[in-house]
């Protein structure tokens, strides 16, 4: 797939989720993840849009007056709950490229009323943000997102942006061996974090070759088939409904243009286990 038709497809089809998913499928998507009913009663509801796969704050260990930056921020889930936990006199940058996310995580941010929360337009790959300003970096199933072709300068941003003795904390979707052609080349798939996915191997590889040590990859032990399970009208699981044969056979399944399943590339995401091919990661590295 070429680098800028992927670009295209994920802006699509986050700005379809930026317009909202049942709270229902959302809560249970991250409670799949480890969050807690406290944690998701305390930041606005509509910043939750069910798109996580992991919760990387669990193996951030954020301290008060900590800089924070999150890669890949949306309406700003993670951003939201790291702000609670570096205080008043720490910050938290969230770094997306949609319009759209952006726009829904400053109104959010608004009415809530945080100080100690900001949001930056920028790829991942080259971020407008100054060297050596964050304690912490997170991402939560944003990388695998990002064209093979680029991701290694993702890892180099990372450890770019962090200080002498920063972290990252990364939950992603890992490929558990090479993937076929018909999931490789199935851009609904891509865009629901599964065919970009790299292998363990390559991601360690990107890490330290950025400079990072103390890297540790785990398994989560999630179930991915909880994008499946839940019925609803959301972006992500209108995906898995979409196939070759359905009345959208040349649109995306999420909005009414791009994606084009092809012939070549069409697959029928429901029909896929997730979990067979792909697993979600906990990720945590060090820059010293």
């Amino acid at each position: 797939m070429n680098v800028q038709d992927i670009y295209t497809e994920v802006g699509k089809r986050y700005s379809a989720a930026a317009g909202g998913v049942e709270p229902r499928y959302a809560d249970s998507v991250a409670k799949a993840f480890g969050y807690t009913k406290e944690e998701l009663s305390d930041i606005p509801q509509d910043a939750n849009l069910g798109l996580s796969c992991g919760n990387p704050l669990a193996i951030a260990t954020l301290r008060e007056g900590e800089t924070v930056i999150d890669l890949g921020s949306g309406a700003g889930f993670d951003v939201f709950l790291a702000a609670r936990k570096v205080g008043e006199r720490g910050r938290v940058i969230g770094v997306d490229m949609n319009e759209d996310m952006l726009t829904k995580a400053e109104a959010l941010k608004a009415s809530w009323g945080q100080k100690n929360v900001e949001f930056v337009q920028s790829q991942i790959t080259r971020i407008a943000l100054e060297d050596g300003i964050a304690d912490c970096i997170i991402s939560n199933c944003v990388v695998n997102l990002v064209p093979e072709e680029e991701k290694q300068l993702v890892f180099n941003e990372m450890f770019r942006l962090l200080k002498l003795g920063g972290r990252v904390a990364i939950s992603d979707i890992l490929a558990k061996g090479p993937l076929p052609d018909t999931i490789k080349k199935s851009m609904a798939l891509y865009v629901s974090c599964i065919a970009g996915a790299s292998e363990m191997g390559m991601y360690e590889k990107y890490l330290k070759e950025a400079g990072f040590n103390g890297i540790i990859i785990q398994d989560s032990g999630n179930d991915l088939n909880v994008y499946h399970n839940e019925t609803t009208d959301n972006c992500s699981n209108s995906l898995s409904t979409c196939n070759s044969n359905s009345e959208k056979q040349n649109r995306d399944c999420c909005t009414d243009t791009g994606c084009k399943l092809t012939e070549s590339n069409a697959v029928n995401v429901r029909d896929i286990d997730f979990n067979e091919w792909t697993a979600s990661y906990k990720i945590f590295a060090v820059k010293d």
